[in-house]
């Protein structure tokens, strides 16, 4: 057996890929990521959060169209409210889709998973807490539930039901932006425009991604705006 590693750049992360070959009935076969083939990556849950422009939905999307690929059954759910870039589209910043179905609520997902193997949920803090039971049921019946979302909100406070479905997941990626102010990684989405309601649907002229330093220094220039 030899190892050989490939490296490939999707927008933000750098995502690093383990390759494995071995001779099976004289074929050779490659296993790629958890070493696991597509087909057989079944009853789990996998959680990929972090800031905005950090590539969450570019590889949520990406994870999806390898189980379309390999032949399995997908379907993809996002919340109604998200009509960002498309009212039934799941739509990275980079402009990739996959189609999906809008939901008010999480419960609709097992009704709409019965012969699924696949589940993928994007913008999964806008879901209500019911999704993490929705989830490990899913995940008990032997479905593979992939979750793409936001850990924090503007504020840095862990969003909605994210920290308890990285709880309860079998695999959780934590990928990062790029400060937007100084080129470290980033650590929260800071919100650009004036508001303090929590869910605020926006893009780069409403939040920047921002590193645990340059957040502080906005939020010390912010008070000091506010004192004059």
């Amino acid at each position: 057996m030899r190892n050989e590693k490939l490296f490939s750049v999707f927008s933000f992360p750098v995502s690093v890929y383990f390759v494995f070959l071995r001779k099976n009935r004289g074929a050779m076969i490659g296993f790629s990521e958890d070493r696991l083939d597509e087909t057989r990556r079944r009853g789990r849950i996998e959680v990929i959060c972090g800031s905005m422009f950090s590539g969450k939905t570019e590889e949520l999307i990406r994870r999806m169209k390898r189980a379309q690929f390999a032949r399995q059954k997908v379907e993809i759910f996002k919340p109604a409210i998200d009509t960002r870039y498309s009212e039934e589209d799941v739509v990275s910043h980079e402009g990739n889709s996959i189609a999906s179905t809008p939901l008010d609520n999480a419960t609709s997902i097992l009704l709409l998973s019965s012969d699924i193997e696949v589940v993928g949920i994007d913008e999964a803090q806008f879901f209500d807490k019911g999704l993490v039971d929705v989830c490990n049921e899913l995940a008990n019946r032997g479905i593979r539930v992939i979750i793409a979302g936001l850990d924090m909100d503007f504020k840095g406070v862990p969003f909605g039901p994210m920290p308890d479905l990285c709880a309860i997941a079998d695999e959780v990626t934590k990928v990062h932006a790029i400060c937007v102010r100084c080129g470290n990684l980033a650590y929260v989405s800071h919100r650009l425009v004036a508001g303090e309601k929590r869910v605020l649907l926006g893009e780069k002229l409403e939040y920047e991604p921002l590193c645990r330093v340059c957040y502080q220094r906005a939020l010390e220039e912010a008070e000091a705006e506010k004192a004059l």
